[in-house]
């Protein structure tokens, strides 16, 4: 099914084309078609001829009146017409869209064209620490690149998703001297990542405070980069702890991976690369270190090999980059990390396209989670872990659902309550542009009224209502069978809203940002509750109640698919 934003502008484009043969502006840009934010100026429009009109000193609106002189319009289209200064406004035919929702109900993919077919995507993302709970900081790269990996696949993307572990790198000189010197073996069996992230805060503290703990933990460092059978064992202990907590996390919020290769995977790599550069010329000692000068990027220097022999990020991240574009040949590579890394990834990024990657790169990042008191810090130890938010979140759900259906047998409210609490700690984040900065509190993240997610978990619920109660007063009925007929406005609203979903989805995952969806089911299910509110559904004369209640289980199917491609659950019941 094509989006209707995409009929519009294929029909555009030949005639702007004609209209402005020697346009600056590119066409591209002057044929952009989006949803009318009024529905008065019609249910889309196109804005894009008064920038061109007025690049040739042109009236726009006499530009525009000729580009709709005498043309055939489309046929999903009843009228189209000019408005303002050059604004073209299309209104559809109610029968389209009607046909629209038929499709939708009818389409495994919701009438979301497969446009990544045959397109191969690596997505790389959370990424915790190893020998560190995750904690609320982790909760973004987490669920903005999950809803990013389940998006790109339902668009029909090959997608390979990457748990790259922070597991090789500075932090283990410092674990390590801390674990041999600090260590409570009953607290490690207890609380096992908890007792490491104590024994990673207490060694830090001593090297700020002492430069030869400092100087012995860049030792212990080099020595497990050099292979020690030692600090190896030590290492891959810690990896073995850290990864049972990760997997625990990861099951409760539905997120799953294809590859889990940490930093460490590329480490035999690395002294080949760092020679690599050097002798392309890329790479050139500086004060003892190997550096790669970005002069012509108008970046700072990218340090590959540090003076005492050991490797950074840049350089395990040029490698995985070399790895990924050999093994699986994508055509874009993903990562999904905080904002603080931003010159980090240009600059390995640069080194990369020096080498002669093609691949295209996306760094989507996004804006810190802060307490209001301020930044949180592992090393302040002033965080908020993770399983302890979803604990939480989960409790707070569990008294709303004994509070609203206490008839639910307890074993069902607990399972309700898991869906409603996790749902709204995805949806918290996920509803706000990623580039935003958050202030965590717990009122923020566990709102379960107005635009969160429990409100539209409980509009799936409402129409699933309604459906059980249309079979249990006619047995006999088959609404699925009903053509859909778009003829009241409500009917109509929610009809175009339903069109445009796909749109939507296309939307979010080409931008990056998941709000976007979000931000198009809570319209979607505003409409719904309109139309609820304003049309009659089982009193209704036979025919129309069945139009009624296919429309409203297709809307109840996109908002649980939208939902899903969110991560979020829709219980039958709330």
């Amino acid at each position: 099914m094509r989006p209707f934003e995409q009929i519009l502008t294929d029909w555009l484009k030949p005639r702007l084309a004609a209209a402005f043969p020697d346009s600056p502006v590119p066409l591209a840009k002057m044929a952009v078609v989006v949803a009318a934010a009024n529905p008065e100026f019609g249910d889309y429009q196109c804005n894009g001829i008064m920038g061109a009109a007025k690049a040739m000193r042109r009236n726009p609106r006499e530009a525009a009146e000729t580009v709709l002189a005498g043309a055939d319009l489309p046929d999903c289209v009843e009228k189209a017409e000019v408005a303002g200064a050059g604004f073209i406004n299309f209104f559809l035919k109610n029968d389209a869209l009607a046909a629209a929702a038929g499709e939708i109900a009818r389409d495994p993919h919701c009438g979301v064209p497969q446009i990544g077919a045959g397109k191969t995507v690596v997505l790389d993302y959370s990424s915790p620490n190893v020998a560190k709970p995750m904690h609320i900081g982790h909760i973004r790269s987490t669920v903005i690149g999950n809803a990013l990996d389940r998006l790109h696949r339902f668009l029909g993307y090959r997608v390979l998703s990457d748990n790259h572990l922070g597991d090789w790198g500075t932090q283990f000189g410092i674990i390590i001297m801390g674990f041999r010197n600090f260590v409570d073996e009953a607290a490690l069996r207890e609380t096992p990542v908890e007792e490491l992230e104590r024994i990673y805060v207490k060694s830090y503290e001593q090297s700020k405070a002492d430069p030869e703990w400092l100087a012995a933990c860049r030792r212990e460092l080099v020595k497990l980069q050099g292979g020690d059978p030692d600090n190896l064992a030590l290492w891959k202990r810690f990896i073995a702890l850290s990864m049972d907590e990760f997997d625990k996390i990861y099951k409760r919020l539905g997120v799953r991976f294809d590859l889990v290769r940490g930093e460490s995977h590329y480490r035999d790599q690395l002294a080949g690369l760092v020679a690599r550069l050097a002798e392309l010329g890329l790479a050139r000692e500086s004060e003892g270190a190997q550096v790669v000068f970005l002069e012509e990027e108008k970046l700072l220097p990218c340090l590959i090999r540090k003076s005492d022999g050991g490797y950074n990020y840049a350089t395990t991240d040029i490698a995985t980059v070399l790895n990924r574009v050999e093994e699986f040949k994508p055509d874009r590579i993903v990562y999904v990390t905080d904002e603080r890394q931003q010159l980090h990834f240009k600059q390995f990024f640069a080194v990369v396209r020096r080498l002669g990657v093609t691949t295209e790169l996306v760094h989507v990042w996004f804006g810190l989670m802060r307490l209001p008191e301020g930044t949180f810090s592992t090393r302040q130890g002033n965080v908020i872990k993770l399983e302890r938010l979803l604990d939480e979140a989960e409790q707070r759900a569990l008294a709303l659902v004994q509070s609203s259906s206490p008839e639910m047998p307890a074993e069902t409210q607990k399972e309700v309550a898991r869906a409603v609490g996790l749902g709204a700690v995805r949806y918290a984040d996920l509803s706000q542009n990623p580039q935003t900065l958050i202030t965590f509190t717990w009122d923020k993240a566990l709102a379960l009224n107005g635009n969160s997610a429990p409100y539209l978990q409980y509009a799936c619920a409402r129409i699933a209502s309604v459906r059980d109660k249309y079979r249990d007063r006619f047995p006999a009925g088959d609404y699925e069978a009903a053509p859909i007929r778009v003829e009241e406005a409500a009917g109509r609203a929610l009809a175009l809203r339903l069109a445009r979903f796909s749109e939507a989805v296309i939307r979010a995952t080409e931008t990056y940002r998941p709000n976007v969806l979000a931000d198009y089911l809570y319209d979607l299910s505003q409409a719904y509750s309109s139309y609820y509110q304003n049309v009659p559904f089982l009193t209704a004369p036979e025919g129309v109640r069945e139009s009624r209640l296919h429309l409203s289980a297709v809307t109840e199917r996109v908002l649980r698919q939208g939902l899903g491609l969110l991560g979020i659950e829709t219980p039958e019941r709330i």
